[in-house]
């Protein structure tokens, strides 16, 4: 591998050093113990088995919609409405979990394949409008986060609320439907999410590496005029890219639910599509680096997490680290004057 093609993860990693650099200067200034703190923030998830399943239990829905993002971005397509695609899938498979009962886990699998099926379709109308009109996918795609919601709870504060809790919840899951009753690892509340978001990922690798329609869309992507002059159907392209994101941001919003709660539980949207934007960026539009970062996202938010238990350092810390890594990864600029001189050496 040359030095240019390795510049990419070395522009990532540095400016990760850098983001954990500017967050432990932070922390020396409000800590007593800031060596203290940043050691619970980088290593407290290794110390017990519950908080290694809270890394993974988090990094379940950080990779459904991370690869779901990366599908989009991949093809250029700047679309952050896998926020609330993953509310209203996780409203229809609460409503399916409630009202399907007697079948056993045919309710998860059902649940789920048709808030799959919901994410597809409603993925899809910012495609058609991107492609048929030239939208701005990103306006949309907001715009419609907000449709999403109102109507989803709507839903649930209206049809499936129980109105004995005193937050707006719905009625308990049959059990049956639960995935969580299916533990992966003892202790934890690992489930059988875990295995399908690594099957999407893969599956996501090979149609975007190893097909015809994979190719099509990185090539619009790379240059959207140049495919279409190509004999590329870039009208087809933008649609279906955005139907898989849809379909895969549908699945992690039911995983999720039924996964993780035993009843639906949100009262806003609850951030992870957004997140999905994060992970995709750090993950360079790739299905299988998406699942690294998404596993890295997850690390960090649960060390601030027990950080903030631990000492007088809010969790909110992690907003920092993040921030000052979408702002060196963005910028064009970063590192460029090294990858320049990389260019200039493998031309010699």
């Amino acid at each position: 591998m040359n030095n240019y093609k390795i510049f990419e993860p070395i522009r990532t990693a540095v400016a990760i050093i850098i983001a954990l650099i500017i967050a432990f200067i932070v922390i020396l200034l409000v800590s007593d113990d800031p060596i203290g703190t940043m050691t619970i923030l980088l290593v407290g998830p290794l110390k017990a088995t519950r908080y290694l399943g809270n890394v993974i239990e988090l990094f379940i829905p950080l990779a459904f919609t991370g690869v779901a993002t990366a599908f989009l971005f991949r093809a250029k397509l700047f679309n952050l409405g896998a926020e609330g695609i993953l509310y209203i899938c996780g409203i229809i498979a609460t409503v399916i979990a409630i009202k399907l009962k007697g079948y056993g886990i045919l309710q998860a699998v059902v649940a789920i394949g048709v808030a799959s099926v919901v994410g597809m379709l409603l993925g899809g109308i910012p495609g058609i409008l991107k492609a048929k009109w030239n939208i701005n996918e990103l306006v949309v795609s907001l715009m419609f986060n907000s449709i999403f919601f109102g109507i989803g709870f709507y839903i649930l504060n209206n049809y499936l609320r129980d109105t004995d809790q005193s937050l707006v919840a719905s009625y308990r899951f049959v059990e049956p439907g639960k995935l969580a009753l299916g533990n992966l690892v003892a202790g934890t509340r690992i489930h059988y999410g875990l295995i399908l978001v690594l099957i999407v990922a893969l599956l996501s690798y090979v149609f975007m590496f190893k097909t015809k329609w994979g190719y099509a869309l990185r090539m619009t992507g790379a240059n959207n005029r140049f495919a279409y002059y190509m004999g590329i159907k870039t009208f087809s392209v933008i649609v279906y890219t955005h139907l898989i994101a849809g379909f895969i941001a549908g699945m992690g919003g039911a995983v999720e639910v039924l996964g993780m709660y035993d009843r639906f539980r949100w009262g806003a949207l609850p951030g992870l599509g957004f997140d999905g934007a994060l992970v995709a960026l750090l993950g360079k539009d790739h299905p299988l680096k998406a699942l690294l970062a998404a596993l890295f996202l997850a690390y960090l938010r649960i060390g601030a997490d027990i950080m903030a238990r631990s000492t007088e350092v809010p969790s909110e810390m992690i907003a920092i680290i993040q921030a000052i890594i979408i702002l060196l990864i963005s910028a064009e600029r970063f590192l460029a004057k090294w990858r320049e001189k990389q260019l200039v050496k493998e031309a010699k």
